[in-house]
């Protein structure tokens, strides 16, 4: 009997206690909010890859959040002008904005190091350096100073060196050119003889078939042959050394940020980070056709004289001195960086270019081969 009377008293207890847990698991976890939130981009609508990463953005975290965190995207000008979206994030007008931290130069010289600078860090090298090699850090630091977060939002990979209207074979050629060029890059430039002009991307191509400029930089041939340049400037240089890589942007409001439940902090994290990887991927893979159809409409290809390459090196580390010598904050990011791209240059000239140089050689052989073979079996 007794024993009898304890198992009916412990199935009692096991009962209740599956009961109650529901309640317990309710009260401790509380419904999440519905929010709903602007993103102003610098982008046009247009450049659907730089643009479409942010849209990406906004998809991934609504599905992310069963659609209780919501993001409307706005193109450059729908909300505020594409070069002052940092401004409106600061603010608070906006919640969060998708820009290039390197068009906020004229504000502190320090912001170049979130994008891009002349003859800095490639693509993967600016990941290993934000996410391993302290630089997310640094850059958050310097940006708190104008309550945003920095989340890395795309990138484009190596970007061309531009369209011109006459051939560049010396340093002598860029004096007196009149180019659309910012941040940086245009600094340097002066000290080769160009007059470089900050214009939005779309004012260049009105800008350029006027007259006003004698060429323009802007990112590679997929989003150039859209913007029509090779119909005015059919002089194409590469590299952009301005820009071995040019990391694009969500500032995120640091009021705003620290709001949000965790889980959608997690959210807006993960979805930056796979629009960041789907932007570079994309232009790899749409830019070969693109350069194809631009040579095949009468563009001509060139790359850029060694000796302008060495006289605009040169220029850049002379400029990158002297902002150190009077900008603590630009200097502290600056040598760090600077030191992390020496050895990744060490590692990756090893694997790295040995692998792509001995493939570029093997494809150009390639090619020369059965063009050779095509012509014998032709006569």
């Amino acid at each position: 009997m007794e024993r009898r009377s304890f198992l009916q008293k412990a199935g009692a207890g096991l009962a209740a206690g599956i009961v109650a847990s529901p309640a317990v698991s309710q009260q401790s976890t509380p419904a999440l909010p519905d929010i709903k939130w602007r993103m102003a981009s610098s982008f046009p609508k247009s450049i659907d890859t730089l643009f479409g990463a942010g849209q990406l953005v906004s998809k991934r975290v609504g599905e992310l959040t069963s659609g209780k965190f919501q993001i409307q995207v706005f193109a450059a000008g729908e909300l505020v002008p594409g070069l002052q979206v940092l401004d409106a994030v600061q603010s608070g007008t906006v919640e969060m904005g998708h820009t290039a931290s390197s068009y906020y130069v004229g504000k502190d010289p320090t912001f170049a190091l979130g994008t891009a600078i002349p003859f800095g860090l490639n693509a993967r090298q600016f990941d290993a350096w934000w996410i391993h090699g302290g630089g997310e850090a640094l850059m958050n630091e310097f940006y708190k100073d104008y309550s945003v977060l920095c989340l890395p939002l795309g990138n484009t990979g190596a970007q061309m060196g531009g369209w011109y209207r006459r051939e560049i074979k010396s340093v002598a050629d860029l004096k007196g050119l009149k180019m659309r060029i910012a941040g940086l890059a245009g600094e340097v430039m002066i000290k080769v003889g160009v007059t470089p002009q900050q214009i939005a991307g779309g004012d260049v191509y009105p800008s350029l078939e006027k007259g006003t400029i004698d060429a323009t930089e802007f990112i590679g041939p997929y989003d150039d042959e859209k913007l029509g340049f090779y119909k005015i400037a059919k002089f194409y240089y590469y590299p952009a050394w301005w820009e071995g890589n040019a990391t694009l942007n969500a500032f995120v409001n640091l009021k705003q940020w620290e709001s949000l439940p965790g889980e959608y902090k997690a959210a807006l994290q993960t979805a930056c980070s796979e629009a960041h990887t789907w932007m570079v991927a994309r232009e790899d893979a749409l830019n070969p056709a693109a350069l194809r159809r631009l040579v095949a409409a009468g563009t001509q290809l060139r790359p850029f004289p060694r000796a302008v390459l060495q006289a605009c090196h040169q220029a850049a580390r002379e400029l990158y001195q002297e902002i150190s010598n009077k900008n603590a904050k630009f200097k502290k990011v600056y040598d760090a960086m600077d030191r992390f791209q020496r050895d990744e240059i060490l590692w990756f000239r090893v694997a790295e270019n040995g692998y792509d140089n001995y493939m570029a050689s093997a494809e150009a052989n390639s090619a020369m081969t059965t063009k050779a073979i095509g012509a014998v079996e032709n006569r």
